[in-house]
């Protein structure tokens, strides 16, 4: 395969076919019929929500780079992506990767989203056709110039954060970090922006302040060390072979999150999406490995997974 750097020079000659390849990639995949063809396999657990607005920080796997959160009184979404197939949009279908598992929950079976956190503009993180479904009372938070791929989409509020600017959303003070990664969606765009997010509650007379740390997509780096501690760190684990430039491997992975004391650590970017040559089971192995006797705090290990503050590592339940 390519190095990016390769791609673009090979892609600068074609510009016409990568201004083509930009607007396909704006599609709302309403008339994509045929990629509900595809059958992807039932997650193995299924969250329980009953109890979901009474803990200060719970988070559930939806599946690759998608969590939901609840955090200071807030529903949040990382990167939702609930497409059964992913890429470029071509009439009936769309041309990219397919889901394996199904996202734990559906579209409609979401509380109601206040915000949309979006890391970057690759079709795995940014995914219109799935954004077009969503409610639109939601704010969405993405990287610098990316907000004209969701402008369109009729959200309340559209806001763009660099590097180091940072937003209070209804008391959540939400900061936009860099990360080792790239933003373009179809190599013509390489000036599209890439975050990592740190998130924070304010603190209140009967709970402490929480933080949760959002990677995005990132290979390895030290960007974050001597951060304060955070409660959750939300990191990147697969795509790693051959693209290992570009996404840290599972050591990595866990070393990031020494660098800011996580307290519990949910993985993503693993065992939904075929990207890359790894084995699927083997980036979650390797984390565990990693950790050693610290596993117990990779807190989610299934799509479906859900955990709370407070109460421990929930699992789901079986189905």
């Amino acid at each position: 395969m390519l190095h990016r750097s390769k791609m673009v020079d090979v892609a600068s000659r074609f510009p016409a076919l990568l201004r083509g390849a930009a607007f396909l990639g704006r599609t709302k995949g309403r008339f994509r019929v045929l990629d509900r063809l595809t059958r992807p396999a039932r997650p193995l657990t299924r969250p329980d929500l009953s109890a979901w607005e009474h803990h200060e920080l719970s988070a559930v796997w939806i599946g690759h780079a998608t969590v939901l959160l609840r955090l200071g009184g807030l529903n949040i979404v990382t990167d939702p992506v609930f497409s059964r197939r992913i890429g470029l949009g071509l009439g009936l279908m769309t041309l990219g990767s397919t889901r394996k598992v199904m996202p734990a929950l559906s579209l409609k079976e979401l509380p109601a989203i206040d915000l949309i956190l979006l890391s970057h503009a690759h079709f795995d993180h940014l995914d219109r056709p799935t954004l077009h479904r969503l409610p639109k009372q939601s704010v969405v938070i993405t990287a610098r110039r990316t907000s004209n791929l969701v402008a369109d989409l009729g959200f309340r509020e559209v806001i763009e954060l660099d590097w180091n600017e940072d937003v209070r959303i209804d008391g959540l003070f939400i900061r936009a970090l860099e990360s080792n990664h790239w933003g373009a969606r179809t190599l013509y765009d390489q000036y599209r922006g890439f975050n990592g997010y740190l998130l924070e509650t304010t603190e209140h007379a009967n709970t402490e302040p929480r933080r949760v740390l959002y990677f995005g997509d990132s290979a390895y780096h030290e960007y974050y060390r001597g951060m304060e501690p955070v409660d959750l760190a939300i990191v990147g684990i697969g795509a790693y072979d051959p693209w290992i430039r570009h996404h840290a491997n599972p050591e990595q992975a866990w070393e990031m999150t020494r660098h800011v004391q996580a307290r519990h650590v949910l993985p993503v970017h693993h065992s939904t999406f075929r990207q890359s040559r790894e084995p699927m089971d083997e980036p979650l192995s390797r984390l565990l490995a990693a950790a050693g006797p610290r596993s117990p705090m990779i807190v989610a290990h299934r799509v479906g997974d859900h955990w709370s503050l407070g109460a421990g590592s929930s699992q789901g339940d079986s189905i």
